[in-house]
Order: C-alpha cells, then sequence, then structure tokens
C-alpha cells in the first residue's frame, strides 16, 4: 500500500503541518490605551522566530512589559505611546481618525480594539489616503483601497526589516531552520519523483505526469494534485 501524499496527510493534522507557535514570543497586539494615553520607552530590539520583521521590548510607564512591531527609523532608548491626543510621530499608535491623510502606517486593527490585524509584513506600508464620517480609507500595499472603521488603531511607520527577505540562503541549513518556524513541509518532493505508488504522478521509465495535470475540485485527496480546479488548461494566445 502507498504512502498517504501531501495533500492527504495535511488535512489529517498533525505536528508535521502545524505551526510552532509554543516558540513565539508575543503576538505582537496594541497596547490598549482605554482609560488616556499609555507612555513607553524602547529597551532592546529582539528577533522574533513568527516573523521576518525584528521586534521590541518595550517597558511601559506603570512597569510591565510588552512587544511592539518595530518601525523603521526606531532603536533602544526611543519613545513610544498609544492614545488618542499623542504626536503623528515615527513608532506611536493612534486611532485612524486621528492620523492626517497622506501618512505611512502599518499594523493597522481590522475592528477597534482588536490588536492589529493588517500590514505587518517586513518593509510593508500603508498610506491614509481619504476620510469620511465613521471611516477612514488606507491604501494597502497591495495598492487596494481598503476602507476601515474610524476608531481602528494604527502605528506611524513602515515595518523594519524592508529587504530582509532577499538574502539568498545560500545552504540548506539555513532554509531548515527557516522552514521549520512556519507551518510547512520541507524539503517537498515531486511528484513525478516518487515510485507509482506514492503519487498519481509517480513511476514510469522517465519523469513525467503519465495522466492529465488538471482536476476536478471535488476529486478524492488521493488524486487532488495538479492543477486543481483550472480556470483555464491550454496554451495561453494572447
Amino acid at each position: 500500500m502507498g504512502h498517504r501524499i501531501t495533500t492527504q496527510n495535511r488535512g489529517k493534522g498533525g505536528p508535521t503541518y502545524r505551526a510552532p507557535s509554543h516558540r513565539y514570543k508575543a503576538e505582537l497586539r496594541h497596547v490598549r490605551d482605554n482609560l488616556g494615553t499609555v507612555n513607553g520607552s524602547i529597551i532592546d530590539i529582539e528577533h522574533d522566530p513568527a516573523r521576518n520583521a525584528p521586534i521590541a521590548l518595550v517597558r511601559l510607564d506603570n512597569g510591565t512589559k510588552t512587544y511592539m512591531l518595530v518601525t523603521e527609523g526606531i532603536g533602544v532608548g526611543d519613545a513610544v505611546a498609544w492614545g488618542s491626543d499623542i504626536d503623528v510621530k515615527n513608532g506611536n499608535t493612534l486611532p485612524l481618525e486621528n492620523i492626517p491623510a497622506g501618512s505611512v502606517v502599518c499594523n493597522i486593527e481590522s475592528r477597534p480594539n482588536d490588536g492589529g490585524k493588517f500590514v505587518r509584513s517586513t518593509g510593508v506600508q500603508a498610506v491614509v489616503v481619504d476620510k469620511t464620517e465613521g471611516k477612514v480609507g488606507v491604501r494597502m500595499p497591495s495598492g487596494k483601497t481598503k476602507w476601515f472603521n474610524a476608531q481602528c488603531r494604527a502605528t506611524i511607520g513602515i515595518v523594519a526589516g524592508g529587504g530582509r527577505v532577499e538574502k539568498p540562503f545560500v545552504k540548506a541549513g539555513a532554509k531548515f531552520h527557516k522552514i521549520k518556524n512556519t507551518a510547512s513541509n520541507w524539503p517537498r518532493v515531486r511528484g513525478v519523483a516518487m515510485n507509482v505508488i506514492d503519487h498519481p504522478f509517480g513511476g514510469g521509465g522517465h519523469q513525467h505526469a503519465g495522466r492529465p495535470k488538471t482536476i476536478a475540485r471535488g476529486t478524492s485527496p488521493g488524486r487532488t494534485v495538479g492543477h486543481v480546479a483550472a480556470r483555464r488548461t491550454g496554451k495561453s494566445r494572447k
């Protein structure tokens, strides 16, 4: 009997395809500022296995410590703040309604007080472009304008670490440790390189699929390989 193919294994679940969240340092949620302005000072810049961007360890005025997403240009000893009546400067977090149009922002909340959901990847940024009653339009990194509740908070600045992912891995060991912190299986073996009992594309006198690669969406998991539910097939004639 053959082995389960990747799609079957992933659907079954298990530690191989589960993100090692026990290694991650923090969820990087915005500090709650319901009772007014919260001030803090950056005491360290650290690496987080969960992301490519660095994170900052911040000591708040009340003595507690928290992590935040680092923006370009801030470092150890810099002051940061969360609130509505604070300066619009790099590293501070304000409601979108208090951020002027044209400002560069990151780590935007999807709903008020959810802690930040959008524009958190290394080197990305969004721009506040328009405001209406109760809504703020933000041009996302994709170029699309998305409208948020005016009470949603965002951090001023660009996420640090831009260009970090452009560095080549050089050796397999570096790639191994990188993928080890994600919900991925690596290295990935090509189906045509497998035996006939291990994959629908396996076997044969030479490496070839041996069957049509376009497959229906409802096909059984053991056959769901190739171009699943392809919108079109054949050579493009543009």
